[in-house]
């Protein structure tokens, strides 16, 4: 067998585009061993004897055939679950990473730009760049709250094709406010994606704004409601956005599994939904607790995390120690200067809470 690897090297240095040659894969670390907390899961399985009737309902796939291509009773279960108006439409996504694809690749003309406050979803700038589109990030406030005037010169500068506000925001995990997010909307010429991630952990429903405002559209996913093995992510607005939309999503982008697992999950939301009112007590009762330990800075959440920033110690030796302990949180000093020394836990069970908490108060202890 030859060694062609550096025939490879010369290649792609030749023929791969040089700002992607540039680029760092998005990293995913290895949690093998460890409690993970970094990723906004839930920490549930599917309760009771719903796992069994999931397989029985995987068992009838006809996985030789391709899966319907609009997915037409995952949509008609997204509607009905989340109560979604017939006057607007559906498409769906590989996650909400697909979803945001798709928008920016349909708005990407010349000299079109994105634009997000910062820090948020560090996708929306990710995949801006692939895709070759012009990216600005308006920093947030040092409470992570928008920068309103800062948002709006920004916006009569660079006139945006799209902003993306996610709402609650991550890594921050708080909600906008909402007169704020309005005047972003009346002020921008293009198309406001409000990223809803996070709305079984909080009250804020955006859906109304739909019928306000012709260049708003609402995306979600099913992911932190104990689905992120689906990769499933969906976009709520008026048809006419959806038919563009869909003019360059790939066909069969959700597979039959997928497909049939979502509409299973569906049809038991209500289980879901009461597994994340669970999360939602435990982030409060964790809340309190890492107020009580006194050498952390917390900011209060409404989504399923909570981020904190060490006080008179290094983040980033925290982090190492708890991972010592077993423990992986999410690391974001460096990430953005207004993320100096913070960390971001997933909430989780109560034992995986008091496990990390009991990490967390030894790491600030070794550190003096």
């Amino acid at each position: 067998m030859h060694d062609y690897s550096d025939q490879v090297v010369a290649l792609t240095a030749a023929l791969v585009r040089p700002d992607i040659q540039q680029m760092s894969a998005y990293h995913v670390p290895n949690a093998a061993g460890l409690i993970k907390l970094d990723a906004m899961e839930s920490p549930f399985p599917w309760p009771g004897d719903l796992q069994q009737q999931w397989l029985e309902k995987l068992s009838t796939a006809q996985i030789n055939r391709y899966p319907d291509p609009q997915a037409t009773d995952v949509k008609r279960r997204i509607r009905q679950v989340m109560t979604v108006p017939d006057a607007y439409s559906i498409l769906l996504g590989n996650g909400s990473d697909e979803v945001i694809q798709l928008v920016i690749q349909a708005l990407a003309r010349e000299d079109a730009v994105v634009m997000s406050p910062e820090p948020s979803f560090v996708m929306f700038k990710v995949i801006a760049n692939i895709n070759r589109v012009n990216y600005v990030g308006v920093s947030l406030t040092k409470d992570f709250a928008l920068d309103i005037d800062a948002m709006l010169n920004a916006i009569a500068k660079h006139a945006p094709a799209v902003i993306f506000l996610a709402q609650p925001n991550n890594p921050t995990g708080n909600l906008y406010d909402l007169q704020a997010v309005e005047k972003i909307i009346i002020a921008t010429p293009g198309l406001v994606v409000l990223d809803e991630a996070y709305s079984a952990f909080t009250d804020r429903n955006h859906v109304g704004l739909l019928a306000k405002y012709p260049n708003v559209v609402v995306m979600r996913t099913v992911s932190k409601v104990g689905l992120a093995g689906l990769r499933l992510g969906l976009l709520i607005a008026h048809p006419g956005w959806i038919e563009m939309f869909d003019k360059v999503r790939l066909p069969y982008n959700i597979n039959l599994l997928t497909q049939l697992s979502a509409e299973f999950a569906f049809e038991n939301y209500g289980q879901l939904q009461a597994l994340a009112d669970i999360i939602c007590q435990q982030r409060k009762e964790l809340a309190d607790q890492l107020e009580q330990i006194g050498r952390v800075e917390i900011w209060q959440s409404e989504a399923n995390f909570i981020v904190f920033r060490t006080l008179s110690v290094n983040a980033r030796t925290v982090f190492e120690k708890l991972k010592e302990q077993g423990v992986l949180v999410k690391c974001l000093d460096g990430a953005h200067p207004l993320l100096k020394n913070c960390l971001r836990v997933t909430v989780s069970s109560f034992e995986e809470n008091q496990y990390f908490l009991t990490a967390l108060k030894a790491a600030l202890q070794s550190c003096g």
